[in-house]
């Protein structure tokens, strides 16, 4: 079986190798993916975009991109889009009008619920299989949707929990981000952060940066250790201070108390916060409110990022009432998700 698949994002491939051991051994991926599943057809270094004006500048690029999918996807068995909306749903929908009989999967759904619920209905007739990771997600669809909650892909690769916090806060992690914009605004806070603790802290770096990139985005950086690894370094972290993304989901199931900071460039901001119709930034805090009407940590967006702010809320936290609020959360979440989608494409 042939498939093509598009997956832009680090994290969806991430994703996308916990899937892959599940598939069976012929089926071929062609299309947009990591090198280290395949032969694809683009480098993924080259999509990476930070806001909506640097998704500007590579507009002409990415649509020359959509069509090329759209001519491999003639020759292909099925047709599978992980997370991505913004390229992947005008494809699905230029694929399912050519190609009508071709089975279209998205798994890592469109966040339609929260700032384009008019995406709903277009999913819906667009989509032949549409795999949630959101046990609350499919509540916004229609009863005739395909639609199920797969479980949640960070269960698949997350195997390691605390079951207990250490007395004291020894070790804190710190997760600036992984996009350079990100990088720059956070480090300078997090670098006085750190001084003011004055507790052993790791700053946690994506791997594919070069030693240069590392010397200009983050600085010198002789009062931090340096880790790759964010999973294990959660684990052996007391406590963090994280960017918004996937990362603040992973402590919270890691059971790793964290703070989220969140600064976007004026003009993004001022697109998403009044596109975006939700009180919070953090996944984790979405669907903890979701089923117990409260958060599970704190969040600071914009000017509210600041050392004072920050700092306050680490003396302030309650990492005992945390540790039982993850293990609530990942009760919530139930299960990985990469066997039940494996089992989807092959059906």
């Amino acid at each position: 079986m042939k498939i093509l698949v598009c997956a832009l994002e680090h994290s969806a491939n991430i994703h996308l190798k916990s899937l892959k051991k599940h598939l069976n051994e012929n089926i071929e991926f062609v299309g947009i993916f990591d090198s280290d599943l395949g032969k694809p057809i683009v480098d993924l270094r080259s999509l990476a975009i930070m806001g909506f004006v640097d998704a500007l500048k590579k507009i002409r690029y990415f649509f020359k991109l959509n069509s090329q999918m759209l001519h491999l996807a003639k020759d292909v068995d099925k047709i599978l889009l992980i997370d991505s909306s913004g390229f992947n749903l005008p494809l699905a929908k230029k694929i399912k009008k050519k190609y009508p009989q071709k089975e279209i999967i998205y798994y890592i759904l469109p966040q339609a619920w929260a700032w384009k619920k008019k995406r709903i209905p277009v999913l819906e007739k667009t989509i032949d299989k549409l795999a949630s990771i959101l046990p609350f997600e499919k509540d916004y669809y229609s009863q005739n949707a395909s639609i199920s909650y797969v479980g949640h892909p960070l269960l698949d690769i997350i195997t390691d929990f605390k079951s207990h916090l250490n007395p004291e806060v020894k070790e804190i992690a710190f997760m600036p981000g992984s996009r350079k914009g990100e990088i720059k605004k956070l480090m300078p806070i997090f670098i006085q952060l750190q001084k003011k603790l004055n507790i052993s802290a790791t700053i946690i770096i994506p791997k594919h940066f070069s030693k240069a990139e590392i010397k200009k985005l983050y600085g010198k950086l002789p009062s931090f250790k340096i880790s790759n690894n964010a999973h294990k370094t959660l684990l052996e972290s007391d406590f963090a201070f994280i960017c918004s993304g996937t990362a603040t989901l992973e402590a919270s199931l890691i059971g790793t108390p964290l703070v989220l900071s969140y600064i976007a460039k004026p003009l993004d901001y001022f697109f998403i916060s009044r596109l975006v119709k939700l009180s919070h930034v953090g996944l984790s805090n979405i669907m903890f409110n979701k089923f117990k009407n409260r958060d599970i940590h704190p969040e600071f967006i914009q000017d509210e990022v600041t050392v004072e702010n920050l700092e306050k809320a680490f003396y302030e936290f309650d990492r005992n009432k945390f540790l039982q609020d993850s293990k609530e959360l990942r009760a919530y979440l139930q299960h990985g998700s990469s066997k039940t989608v494996a089992k989807m494409i092959e059906g």
